[in-house]
């Protein structure tokens, strides 16, 4: 095996040794809020916060109505044939 083929293979292990330490975090992460009914609630009132700062900041309605007239106009339809 070449030097650069080496490395590649080097890369790719300590990629996955990385992928593999972070699947790990994340499990102790779930499996503590499995344990905790009370952080469940708290990370999901998290991301109901975050979702709504995302919906601010792309100016997207919270609305569950259907697009009126004057959005239905912004929307240019051209036929190809």
């Amino acid at each position: 095996m070449d030097d650069r083929t080496a490395s590649g293979v080097a890369h790719l292990q300590a990629a996955a040794r990385e992928l593999i330490a972070a699947a790990r975090t994340f499990l102790d992460v779930a499996e503590d809020l499995v344990d905790d009914p009370q952080a469940v609630s708290t990370v999901l009132d998290g991301l109901g916060g975050l979702g709504d700062v995302v919906r601010g900041r792309t100016g997207a309605s919270t609305s569950s109505e259907s697009p009126t007239t004057s959005d239905a106009q912004r929307v240019e339809r051209i036929v190809v044939e």
